[in-house]
């Protein structure tokens, strides 16, 4: 063999070695799947669309960055924590066209991001092997009109953005919705939606009045298109089960000039036992311009077990009806004036997220990472008695006994009684005097302390069976809590699992959702551990139909 011919045979093996062994990190299926599908699916040529796509293997560092940036549980920001083979990030709705064509035809789950206070991570979470994010966080305008008293928002605004938006607009406006500010508007409003303003107004949902969505055909519809079914399902039903939410259309409401706020604290030395009693019989009768939250917390005190109650309240007038209103209604809490501060809307949102409510200018509700994540679990519950000064002597014992885990009552009534529970497809209406929010939050990553923690909102849940609701026994889906139960099977398996927690957040309305899932997404593509099931598919031949629930 002449020395030339050796030398090109050793070029061959070579270049050989270098083009075709496999490499570490290398091959990135799903993702060169996405960026080979996306420009073919998209409704128009976009030579920027490979740019909002990210690979743990292919742009590590960006994806990390994009991927960390909106989660707010750190217990759920682990090394261990299941990561999606790929996410992306939306900025035309074209975008959220052609990920959903693409997630269908290459046969893997999406999950959907709009904030990422998710308690439980099932946005960016999945119990299955392959599965992308459709992260949200770049359809964020919101577009206020005065004169017709309307916002269209885009799902992945923030709370506090859409609040920073109505007041550059005007000082008499406010919109119903959760005391965070970097709660995520899509999940938030889907959800149902709640805050300060509850018992006046009711929720977020029931001041809807358009969408947008994106369905499983990648069709864009609103809610002319869409039907009053999926329209009604949306709202209070999660979005992510029927399609992605690209924006809402809401109705603002009017807040007076002046607004006050206290905050009162109280141990069991200082009578809180009883505080708490009679806030339990005042609270959804009271004025319903008056909003008193009510939060459970065990503490030490000088080496001795205790629990501290707070009253925060926000009431949607001055001070000197407030108080005249309390002394008549509450006299027990002995607000002064001297107790309550007296500032505009957008400051009482300020004061209720323990932000410097002084400000004149609060572009603080701008900063989508004002937060500081730490790591928690939540549960819920609706209680629909008042408990006896002896379930509660006992409620407080098991509280110092247990250490950690805390209460938040937040009290129902007013607007609240008077909405039909199946006006919307969230049924906690009338007949609820307050609901519980379980809390705990703890900063150290141990394992253990995660254990000890968990365990302990698991033994206080069931401790207060006997004091809540009962057949079902209630939850709210944007408290969400997959040990109430979760998705097994897309069949009839799937709705017998999902009915589990179905009915527990959704009480009677679930079977309709279910039908209208049916109807919309009849495979089941919009799903995760906690979404609507469909109705049990059964073959019929070479064609398949829905049977009736069983």
């Amino acid at each position: 063999m002449s020395l030339f011919a050796l030398f090109s045979l050793a070029l061959f093996f070579l270049c050989s070695c270098f083009c075709f062994t496999p490499s570490n990190g290398a091959s990135d299926p799903i993702y060169e799947s996405f960026l080979k599908c996306l420009p073919t699916q998209s409704p128009q040529p976009d030579p920027t669309i490979s740019t909002i796509v990210y690979s743990h293997r292919s742009n590590s560092s960006a994806y990390t960055t994009v991927l960390q940036a909106y989660i707010k549980n750190s217990r759920l920001n682990t090394t261990s924590t299941p990561k999606p083979a790929v996410i992306i990030t939306p900025t035309k709705e074209s975008h959220v066209q052609a990920t959903i064509l693409c997630a269908k035809k290459l046969n893997i789950q999406i999950k959907i991001r709009s904030g990422g206070h998710d308690y439980e991570g099932i946005s960016y979470i999945s119990s299955e092997k392959n599965f992308i994010v459709l992260d949200m966080f770049n359809f964020q305008k919101v577009d206020v009109n005065i004169a017709t008293e309307t916002v269209v928002v885009q799902a992945g605004a923030q709370l506090g953005e859409l609040y920073y938006r109505i007041w550059e607009k005007s000082n008499v406006h406010g919109f119903p919705a959760g005391v965070c500010p970097t709660v995520g508007v899509g999940g938030h409003l889907s959800g149902g939606g709640y805050g300060t303003m509850l018992r006046k107004y009711g929720l977020s949902v029931d001041h809807m009045i358009d969408a947008r969505i994106v369905d499983v055909k990648g069709n864009i519809l609103d809610r002319k298109s869409m039907g009053e079914d999926l329209f009604w399902a949306i709202r209070g039903g999660g979005g992510a089960s029927f399609g992605v939410i690209l924006s809402y259309t809401v109705k603002l409401v009017p807040v007076p000039k002046v607004n006050t706020v206290f905050r009162i604290m109280k141990t069991a030395n200082e009578n809180a036992l009883e505080l708490i009693y009679k806030w339990q019989l005042v609270s959804s009768t009271i004025d319903n311009d008056l909003f008193i939250r009510a939060l459970l917390q065990p503490m030490t005190i000088n080496n001795t077990k205790t629990v501290r109650a707070s009253f925060v309240a926000h009431f949607l007038g001055d001070a000197e009806r407030l108080v005249a209103l309390m002394t008549n209604k509450f006299p027990e809490l002995g607000l002064n004036k001297e107790d309550c501060i007296e500032i505009s809307w957008i400051q009482s949102v300020l004061f209720w997220t323990n932000l410097d409510y002084n400000t004149t200018i609060p572009k603080i509700l701008l900063n989508r990472h004002s937060d500081n994540p730490s790591f928690l679990k939540r549960k819920s519950d609706y209680v629909q008695t008042p408990i006896s000064k002896s379930g509660l002597k006992s409620i407080f014992d098991k509280l110092s006994e247990l250490g950690k885990v805390g209460f938040v009552f937040n009290p129902y009534g007013g607007r609240m009684n008077e909405v039909a529970s199946h006006a919307t497809p969230f049924p906690h209406r009338a007949g609820n005097l307050f609901k519980i929010q379980y809390s705990v939050n703890w900063n150290d990553a141990d394992p253990k302390q995660a254990t000890n923690y968990l365990n302990q909102t698991r033994v206080l849940y069931s401790f207060m069976t006997n004091y809540v609701s009962k057949n079902p026994r209630g939850a709210f889906l944007n408290y969400r809590d997959l040990d109430i139960g979760v998705m097994k099977g897309t069949g009839k398996s799937g709705y017998n699992s999902g009915k589990v927690y179905g009915e527990k957040y959704f009480m009677g309305n679930f079977d309709r959702l279910v039908k209208v899932k049916t109807v919309v997404d009849p495979d089941n593509f919009f799903r995760n551990e906690q979404s609507i099931p469909i109705l049990f598919k059964k073959s019929t031949g070479n064609s398949r139909k829905m049977t009736t629930l069983v």
